[in-house]
């Protein structure tokens, strides 16, 4: 079955009407064509039938000739009697000929005489003959006085209507479609953190309107409270940063010494987290996505990974651009990235570009994550005390970051064993 709307909505319309146009054709063949097609060759048989007995009781020739005559005017049957001989061998009979079977039943039944009939073809006129006495008789008959030729309109004007009502239906549905269709696009759109489309607003049917309208309520309390949010963190960061900085000025008046010097290593250990606040509050902020090239920032993330004595390799299938938000989608990689070069000595990236999805797996060779902390690294705040973390002095917020940046562009990031030894990455975004 397909699984969209708009092939099952015609299946839905399709299924009924074509069901009962066979319904009624096979009524129609059984109870219409098959009765009159009968009635007819029954008539038919029955002026022949008449002929027979005229002919066998008058043995003058000139009275034959005269029934003959009277058959042909009166009854449209072109009849002449033939010397006696054998009939034609039987014709190969086609496998649908209605008129064939009923014709010999009716001469079988009403003449009893045995005959040879030839309905195959496109012709106009069936011959019959028949075996007498002094002869053989043979009947050449209109095949629209034995048939019921016109069946064939009924049927044309049964599927002609059909298609018409089809084209009707295909050209509504679609219309009813689309604002579906347009309501998904802006959806999807929303949630990769693309713009919503100038031309999106609610139409079609009341249910669509109702939805759109509620998509649109929805989205904007979404980006009324992530605004609220991100001011929020901005002015708690803010704040907190102008106190530090007075902290730092007092210490430096107090002059050197070990506690100054541990005061300092605290107002140091805050503003990291400061830092990261402020790199989270961002990650949420509104950002226009744009097209941007992986190839550079991959050469840079090597670059930086051979100023710190290590090793990163990237390889990348398929197309280099992408559309993104560039900070956000910047950031989230560099967070992946410098979480292996900090606890692995060999980094390899691998990127495919395909046309559904953009896959970039970060793989090193460091003492990687537990299986049963992979999914507790993700939380904000976490910082696990054993194995790794993106930072040693950090807020745990690195890795929250990168996903809460891969899922708003509708993608995630898992984590699991590297073929290196380490931690694999797989950042997966929509394309």
């Amino acid at each position: 079955m397909p699984k969209g709307l708009y092939p099952r909505s015609l299946i839905i319309i399709l299924a009924p009407m074509i069901l009962l146009q066979c319904v009624v054709t096979v009524v129609f063949m059984e109870r219409h064509w098959a009765m009159v097609t009968e009635r007819l060759s029954e008539a038919v048989v029955e002026n022949i039938a008449a002929v027979v007995d005229l002919i066998e009781t008058t043995k003058n020739t000139a009275e034959i000739d005269r029934v003959l005559q009277v058959a042909q005017r009166r009854l449209d049957l072109n009849i002449s009697l033939l010397p006696p001989g054998e009939l034609p061998p039987p014709t190969p009979k086609p496998f649908f000929n209605i008129l064939d079977g009923i014709l010999s039943e009716e001469l079988t039944k009403q003449i009893g005489r045995p005959f040879w009939i030839d309905t195959v073809g496109n012709s106009r006129i069936v011959e019959i003959r028949i075996r007498l006495d002094d002869g053989i008789l043979r009947v050449f008959a209109p095949r629209n006085s034995a048939y019921a030729s016109n069946t064939h309109i009924f049927l044309v004007w049964m599927v002609g209507t059909s298609l018409v009502l089809l084209v009707i239906a295909v050209l509504f549905l679609r219309n009813q479609i689309r604002p579906i269709q347009a309501l998904a696009a802006a959806a999807d759109d929303f949630g990769r953190g693309k713009p919503m489309p100038q031309d999106f607003r609610p139409r079609g049917a009341s249910e669509v309107r109702q939805a759109s309208v509620a998509f649109i309520q929805m989205r904007d309390r979404i980006e009324r409270q992530i605004e609220q949010r991100t001011r929020m963190l901005s002015g708690v960061s803010h704040d907190l940063r102008t106190v530090l900085t007075r902290f730092r000025l007092q210490l430096a008046l107090l002059g050197e010494g070990e506690d100054q010097d541990e005061l300092n290593a605290d107002i140091d250990e805050m503003q990291r987290m400061l830092e990261g606040y402020l790199a989270f509050a961002k990650g949420e902020a509104g950002e226009d996505v744009e097209e941007i090239d992986l190839e550079p920032l991959l050469d840079r993330y090597e670059a930086e990974a051979e100023l710190k004595g290590k090793t990163l390799t990237h390889e990348i299938t398929g197309d280099t651009r992408v559309t993104v938000r560039p900070d956000a989608f910047t950031r989230m990689i560099s967070n992946v990235v410098a979480n292996a070069l900090r606890h692995g000595d060999k980094v390899e990236m691998s990127v495919t570009h395909d046309t559904r999805w953009l896959s970039i797996v970060v793989e090193d060779d460091g003492p990687g994550i537990a299986a049963d902390q992979r999914e507790a690294v993700f939380k904000p705040f976490v910082r696990l005390d054993v194995a790794r973390n993106l930072d040693a002095g950090g807020t745990g917020l690195g890795l929250a970051i990168a996903r809460d940046v891969a899922r708003a562009h509708g993608g995630d990031i898992l984590l699991s064993d590297s073929a290196l030894g380490g931690l694999r990455a797989l950042i997966r975004v929509p394309a």
